[in-house]
């Protein structure tokens, strides 16, 4: 309840129950919960799929993430690029741990939805992660708002993770050369 996790069945719920709440089609589409198909018709970006809210600093939905259940690609699909959501410089998790990051000091940045989920629920409150992006110098730059003494990167011990703490080490060496 604390993370407003859910659920997206698919089969055009989304699209009829937006509907029945009088939003036009070119603002579903807009919003990035509903594509056109091959036909014509207005279908839900997302299925089958637990629903991670992405919210901004404020704590405002700007955009969502889903995970497959069971079998199927992509294993984790994210909202479109939009005017508010850029996922260069979005963390998700940063409402919630902004405080945490301010008081100690310190963030730990970590791969997807479910680590920040675990690490918060935890009781380690400055977590964050990265929305399918490497990270970026934006990112850098946002987490260094709220974290002014370190920024920890915990990724998975896979080749991905691997990869990815390589780029991290990159920008940190980057930011930290005058």
């Amino acid at each position: 309840k604390r993370w407003n996790l859910g659920y997206a069945p698919g089969s055009g719920a989304l699209v009829r129950h937006l509907s029945a709440q009088r939003f036009a089609p070119e603002e579903m589409i807009e919003a990035n919960v509903a594509t056109r198909g091959r036909d014509g018709r207005l279908r839900d970006r997302f299925y089958n799929r637990v629903m991670f809210p992405i919210c901004d600093v404020q704590g405002d939905v700007i955009a969502f993430g889903g995970r497959v259940i069971g079998q199927g690609e992509p294993k984790y699909l994210n909202s479109q690029e939009t005017p508010i959501f850029h996922k260069s410089s979005v963390l998700y998790g940063l409402e919630k741990a902004k405080a945490a990051m301010a008081s100690t000091g310190v963030a730990v940045v970590v791969e997807g939805y479910t680590d920040v989920i675990a690490l918060h629920e935890g009781g380690v409150q400055n977590t964050v992660a990265t929305l399918g992006t490497a990270l970026t110098m934006r990112h850098i730059r946002v987490l260094s708002r709220h974290a002014n003494k370190r920024i920890v990167y915990l990724f998975d011990g896979d080749a991905a993770g691997q990869r990815a703490a390589d780029r991290a080490l990159q920008f940190i060496d980057e930011s930290m050369t005058p």
